[in-house]
């Protein structure tokens, strides 16, 4: 891990900072870059976002994606988390934290709002961001592209009927040009751009090019993560500062579901006797946010000024924050990890 990626905590904290002063001192430039939208979802930040992703969808060689039948503990486990805990559990929380112990500090006429919102988010599993998160614990690409494009396909069945279930609505409004383009934009092209460099770079049989070129865009992956942090922050810093109470009540169950989830996952992983490079991945995935998704249906459904489409954004202010803190959980506890039996066993199976 080089230096820079070493202090990566202190570079995100400092980019929170730099984003919410500059959301607040030149609010219009940020409104501009924000208007940069189709169908809901930020363009520049699209950008960014291949900048952070295209590096580890490069190292993916689409011939071995044979392999990914080996990883099925690990897809059996996200899946169960994804739809059978994440939506529910945090209706739970919702309503113990903001329909019961917060309810005295919001504003009343907005608490059904809060939990519907947080209710959104939690039914939206993650789809590009989580790239960057199983890189850092040097988690097994394969396996990641293969549990994002099944959680899309998913997505596309499911999301409506289980927020409906949830928020008692007869019908929902799914924004599904915003989900199409958010998919297009954040799996489809990326994968076609990272696999047309690797063909190019691998051309001869040998990989020195490509991992010269791996080591370029290293960097710039972790620079596009931090302006990525600095443009949503600045996004919202109005209403950070506007509103800090709110912010953090709402925060709180949110942070409790990110480390109920991925905790689960990684547990049940371990229990299966599933590989670290795995697991990592699989928790990650386990307890992020397709926000983009999440605000978009929230705006569609409650409009833009209600309280459901704040507490989404509030998902997306504290997504990379809280998944860095994950990451480091996953990385740390690796050695606690792999001396489970079953860990060992199916290490042992795999090599015989």
């Amino acid at each position: 891990m080089s230096t820079f990626e070493r202090y990566l905590t202190v570079w995100v904290a400092l980019c929170i900072v730099v984003g919410i002063a500059l959301g607040h001192f030149i609010p219009g430039v940020f409104q501009v870059i924000g208007a940069a939208e189709i169908a809901k979802v930020n363009i520049p930040v699209a950008i960014l976002i291949w900048l952070m992703i295209i590096p580890m969808l490069i190292k993916i060689d689409f011939r071995s994606m044979a392999q990914v039948g080996s990883y099925w503990r690990g897809i059996g486990v996200t899946l169960f988390i994804n739809w059978a805990v994440k939506p529910f559990s945090m209706a739970l929380l919702g309503w113990l934290f903001i329909g019961w112990l917060f309810r005295p500090y919001l504003p009343a006429d907005q608490i059904d709002s809060y939990i519907a919102g947080l209710i959104i988010l939690a039914a939206a599993p993650c789809t590009a961001m989580v790239f960057v998160w199983s890189n850092l614990t040097r988690g097994e690409p394969l396996f990641t592209l293969s549990q994002v494009a099944l959680n899309d396909a998913i997505m596309i069945i499911a999301f409506a009927p289980i927020v409906g279930l949830l928020l008692g609505l007869s019908a929902i409004t799914v924004p599904w040009d915003t989900l199409a383009i958010s998919v297009g934009l954040y799996i489809v092209v990326p994968v076609i751009i990272a696999q047309v460099l690797r063909s190019r770079l691998t051309t001869g049989g040998t990989s020195a090019r490509l991992d010269r070129m791996l080591e370029t865009l290293q960097p710039l992956s972790l620079v596009a993560l931090l302006a990525t942090l600095v443009l949503l922050f600045g996004f919202q810093g109005e209403q950070i500062i506007a509103q800090p109470t709110i912010i953090a009540l709402l925060a709180v169950p949110i942070l409790i579901q990110v480390y109920f989830n991925s905790g689960l996952a990684y547990i049940l992983n371990r229990m299966s006797g599933e590989r670290h490079c795995v697991a990592g991945p699989s928790a990650l995935i386990g307890a992020s946010n397709f926000f983009e998704l999440a605000v978009a249906a929230a705006i569609s459904l409650f409009g833009f000024q209600s309280g459901a489409a704040l507490a989404t954004v509030v998902g997306v202010l504290i997504e990379v924050p809280v998944m860095l803190s994950v990451v480091w959980i996953v990385n740390r506890s690796k050695g606690w990890y792999e001396s489970a039996p079953a860990v060992s066993r199916n290490e042992i199976s795999q090599r015989t």
